[in-house]
């Protein structure tokens, strides 16, 4: 069993290297998976794993598919007790079944509830014991088997009884997003007094098409989705999530900047979720002085946005995503629940992925 002060940030399960401050869990290179919860933990046992684009991405790239990417998830779950890939630090998310409560948990979970964190991998003890068998590496989704701990301020969510278990993994996977589109379009509303005009690069993506849905649910006067070629600009138009879809590389900054002019210019929110790098400048000049742009993918670099915006003399607001705004989970399901274009494109992710 894990030892030292208990912690509901998890501080308690950190593998400390001699000689380097204390870390909280997602930074920590190393936690300890102990099945043995502490009193205000909660054990899972791990039914399926979900990948964040990029991370999912980044290992491709690196080991391709089959044995080599699955032996690189293990490996990196078995050093570091935690999958949080060492090239993007992202990590997804999991599905399964709890299976102890400590007595003093607050989460509200109970012994036998299906349910999904909410968290990051990248800060969850995780140990997995069936290596990975079933995972043949083309899907970022992995059938798994292994437990996970759940801190005290751990949040984690039953998943719905009139949804697909796999349907409403995606959702959640990516449902800070939305949430967070709203706040600031609510925001915007506010200060102005007018809704603002919105534009999603990666638009037919997961979190992006969710994005586009809380747009049009918001009123926004005009919805531009930014997709990679005519096949998703298809999609998305059948979805009818957008007033414009618009094919453009979100790299190229010249490029985007006329695809948008073509379609009335700069907008008040720009949201990033396509998970490749390279997006963080062209994002920045399709949006208007005194605008925001919200970056909402782990291939962003803080870095790379807040230079551009100076080097551009660009006066944007700039917004770091977060996966946490409170009743996100049930607002992303409600979109899905209501918005037939935005669940059909899921629907089809699904099939396409064998789920």
């Amino acid at each position: 069993m894990v030892s030292g002060p208990r912690s509901p940030l998890g501080l308690h399960r950190v593998v400390a290297t001699p000689g380097e401050p204390t870390r909280l869990p997602q930074a920590a290179w190393r936690l300890d998976p102990d099945p043995a919860i502490g009193p205000d933990e909660v054990r899972v046992d791990v039914e399926r794993l979900n990948l964040d684009a990029a991370s999912f991405r980044q290992l491709r790239e690196q080991h391709g598919t089959g044995d080599a990417v699955r032996e690189a998830v293990l490996a990196i779950v078995a050093e570091r007790g935690k999958m949080q890939n060492p090239v993007t630090g992202s990590g997804g998310m999991l599905v399964g079944t709890v299976a102890e409560v400590g007595p003093q948990s607050t989460t509200g979970l109970r012994v036998g509830d299906r349910v999904a964190t909410l968290v990051s991998l990248s800060l969850t003890p995780l140990h997995l014991t069936d290596g990975l068998s079933r995972w043949d590496g083309t899907s970022e989704r992995i059938p798994a088997q292994g437990h996970a701990i759940l801190f005290g301020r751990t949040i984690a969510a039953r998943l719905p009884e009139d949804l697909d278990p796999a349907l409403a993994l995606m959702v959640m996977d990516v449902c800070g997003a939305p949430a967070l589109v709203r706040r600031v379009i609510r925001e915007h509303r506010v200060l102005t007094g007018v809704d603002p005009s919105v534009l999603v690069l990666g638009g037919a993506g997961k979190s992006g098409s969710l994005c586009l849905a809380m747009a049009r649910a918001e009123r926004s006067p005009r919805v531009v989705a930014v997709v990679r070629d005519d096949t998703e600009a298809q999609a998305v138009d059948r979805a009818a999530l957008a007033t414009h879809v618009v094919v453009a590389d979100a790299r190229d900054p010249l490029g985007l900047t006329a695809a948008v002019d073509e379609v009335g210019g700069p907008v008040d929110l720009t949201v990033v979720c396509v998970d490749v790098p390279g997006c963080e400048q062209p994002a920045i000049l399709v949006t208007r002085d005194g605008g925001t742009c919200l970056f909402f993918s782990m291939a962003t670099s803080f870095s790379a946005a807040a230079l551009g915006a100076e080097g551009l003399a660009a006066d944007v607001r700039l917004l770091m995503g977060n996966g946490y705004v409170p009743g996100h989970a049930e607002l992303a399901l409600s979109l899905i629940r209501e918005n037939p274009g935005v669940r059909g494109l899921f629907d089809q992710r699904l099939a396409e992925e064998g789920a």
